[in-house]
């Protein structure tokens, strides 16, 4: 797999509501090869949550909450980075993943509730999984395994306390 870094940017997070579905958008970018993911929104027991799960199953995936998502974005485009939005809005996935794949920083926007519309403009690939309402949890695990042409499947973790024995039937783990 070409070295490349990979960073969701979550917008839209709503504290009362989302933090579930959020913390789940960050645990799916870190088993499928995500570094990290900025949250555009204060949210504490999220970034707390994928810590913990970091710290048991390994790896080195961060969680920064209170980001400006404008000044996240420019900063990105200005080291060099490509931007990424996850939309039911954009280009077919499978018509643009091989136009993506070749860049070294890619910056996935993953939206919450309505995105600002400024988002489409600012992106430099507005990406469709689907042209249908489905989950924001889905579309990026979509992308990334296309992104990764399914090589993310076999990371290993760093580091790691806990790790799951492959097995035909059974749950079987090593560590704790």
């Amino acid at each position: 797999m070409p070295a490349r870094e990979v960073v969701i940017l979550r917008i839209g997070h709503r504290p009362e509501r989302d933090q579930r579905v959020t913390t789940h958008v960050g645990l799916t970018g870190r088993a499928l090869g995500a570094a990290g993911m900025y949250l555009a929104a204060s949210d504490k027991g999220v970034v707390r949550s994928i810590a913990d799960v970091v710290g048991r199953w390994g790896g080195d995936f961060f969680c920064e909450d209170n980001v400006k998502w404008r000044s996240c974005i420019k900063e990105w485009k200005a080291s060099g980075g490509s931007v990424v939005h996850l939309t039911m809005y954009g280009l077919n996935l499978p018509d643009v993943v091989g136009e993506i794949r070749p860049r070294k920083k890619i910056l996935v926007i993953v939206g919450a509730e309505k995105v600002p519309g400024e988002i489409y403009g600012l992106s430099d690939y507005n990406v469709a999984v689907t042209a249908q309402p489905h989950s924001e949890i889905s579309s990026l695990a979509l992308f990334l395994d296309h992104l990764f042409s399914g090589e993310e499947l076999r990371n290993e973790f760093p580091g790691a306390q806990i790790r799951i024995v492959p097995s035909k039937a059974g749950k079987q783990t090593e560590g704790r």
